[in-house]
């Protein structure tokens, strides 16, 4: 079956060709570490991995690079003080380079938790200073960049007088861009209001800073995924993932940056992820409707009824299609726990059973199969595909029953299908098989969570956590090389 991907730059779905037969090259934009990932995060780099691992099952060689932003992510360009690392480092007066290990730290653990396959490359902006140099370098060279006060930005009018389009992924018009924008001040570096940092140069007292041709600075956030992706993708690859939520400025800014370097559009696919809503709301910190991955694994939290185990929130986020908004709610989860449970115990009965062998089967399982992978090369339709699954469990369960019959060929081919697609595919795993191993994980992030809390002087939580676990049986011991557990 062809498969198809909605591409965001035409707004349709489109057959997908790779650049290279059989071989894909894949840039998803990764975290920015100044503080936790949230769960929102969660869901988007969740869609990914999905779809790589669904890229890799449907036989593609892929590359898949997903950076870490660990400096330059400012919050707007006019301020270099409003770069997130330099503000989390003064709250929590740590080094801006110990807020980035300790971010870092917590991204993989969580993304290891909820069993996500690491990617092929995981560059960091700070590791790539000298490519970002030579990239600005070469776009002032071709006249799409100017230097101003030692700081460097791309000059957005001057790229479309020369036929290009800023503003072609997002539909956005450049007009209407200029009229929503004004200078609060009068005094801006830019020559225009969207003209956008490649490089900006630091303050006194600005910790990361690099030298440059231009004096010491550091990166704009926008360059640093351009001079990444060309140089482990080359200067035009298939698909660009992120979230909905970067497709302006970031991800517009990534192909004004590729076209005007390049004369070609970087990326053939841009596929974003929508956003992960609960209780019908927008997660935010200011209002409130707000939880981290490991509340919601640990139950630590006021908006759910109980703790959920990792891959249960993952088979949540999978009855979602990547580019609808999924809610989550104290009735979804508890819902998708009872979904995943039927499923899997569908696959110790088709494990474990033994059925009497039939010379003809009652469930047409070429039809089932090619409905499956249907949904699958459908612009990686997880919903469907799992309703699919459903129809699978549900006559697993009447063959053991002895309501319906299947033939050993099938049987084995059902077997082997049911466990790629829920295991391989879907990402999911046998709670029960993995108890132990993630039981230890999951411990070690609430001790770590409970460490955090209780140096942030937040004793209130840290006692929570604590008694917590000890009310289902799971008691804390502190001591001089950490934190041990015991469990009665």
């Amino acid at each position: 079956m062809n498969l198809t991907i909605y591409n965001s730059l035409s707004g349709e779905k489109e057959i997908f060709k790779s650049i290279h037969e059989k071989s894909v090259g894949m840039y998803v934009c990764g975290p920015t570490v100044y503080s936790n990932v949230h769960l929102g995060n969660v869901r988007t780099f969740m869609s990914f991995d999905f779809i790589y691992r669904s890229l890799v099952h449907l036989g593609y060689k892929v590359r898949y690079v997903r950076n870490i932003t660990d400096a330059g992510h400012l919050t707007d360009d006019g301020d270099v003080d409003n770069d997130r690392f330099v503000k989390q480092s003064r709250l929590e007066k740590l080094e801006p380079m110990e807020i980035v290990q300790k971010y870092t730290v917590d991204f993989h653990r969580v993304l290891e938790l909820f069993n996500f396959l690491p990617p092929t490359i995981e560059p960091t902006a700070t590791g790539h200073i000298l490519e970002q140099i030579e990239l600005t370098q070469k776009l002032i060279d071709k006249g799409f960049a100017y230097e101003s006060n030692k700081s460097v930005y791309f000059d957005v009018v001057e790229y479309n007088k020369r036929g290009l389009n800023y503003g072609e992924l997002s539909r956005r018009n450049i007009e209407e861009l200029f009229a929503n924008t004004r200078d609060l001040d009068g005094q801006s570096e830019k020559k225009n209001p969207q003209d956008f940092a490649l490089w900006k140069a630091a303050s006194p007292a600005h910790i990361m800073r690099w030298n440059s041709p231009w004096g010491e600075g550091f990166p704009g956030w926008h360059l640093e995924c351009t001079a990444m992706s060309t140089k482990y993708l080359g200067e035009k690859f298939d698909i660009h993932g992120g979230g909905m939520d970067l497709k302006f400025p970031h991800h517009e800014c990534e192909v004004a940056q590729g076209k005007a370097c390049n004369g070609t559009e970087p990326v053939n696919y841009w596929m974003h992820a929508n956003m992960l809503t609960m209780n019908g709301q927008r997660m935010s910190k200011s209002t409130g409707n707000y939880i981290l991955p490991m509340e919601l694994v640990s139950g630590s939290n006021n908006f759910f009824e109980k703790a959920f185990h990792p891959t249960v929130v993952r088979f949540n986020f999978m009855q979602a299609h990547y580019r609808s908004v999924l809610d989550i709610s104290n009735e979804a989860m508890v819902a998708s726990e009872k979904g995943f449970q039927r499923l899997m115990e569908a696959m110790k009965v088709l494990s474990n059973a033994t059925f009497p062998n039939a010379s003809l089967s009652t469930f047409d399982l070429k039809a089932w199969k090619e409905k499956c992978y249907a949904a699958l090369t459908d612009d990686f339709n997880s919903p469907i595909l799992i309703a699919h699954l459903f129809e699978a469990v549900n006559f697993i369960f009447k063959l053991k029953d002895g309501k319906e019959s299947i033939s050993e060929i099938d049987l084995q081919d059902l077997k082997s299908l049911m466990n790629n697609f829920i295991f391989d595919i879907l990402g999911l795993q046998n709670i029960e098989e993995n108890n132990n191993a993630k039981l230890d994980q999951t411990l070690q992030v609430l001790i770590d969570l409970r460490n955090q809390a209780r140096k942030s002087k937040n004793f209130e939580l840290s006692d929570q956590i604590r008694d917590r676990l000890l009310a289902e049986g799971i008691e804390l011991k502190d001591g001089r090389e950490g934190t041990s557990y015991s469990i009665s």
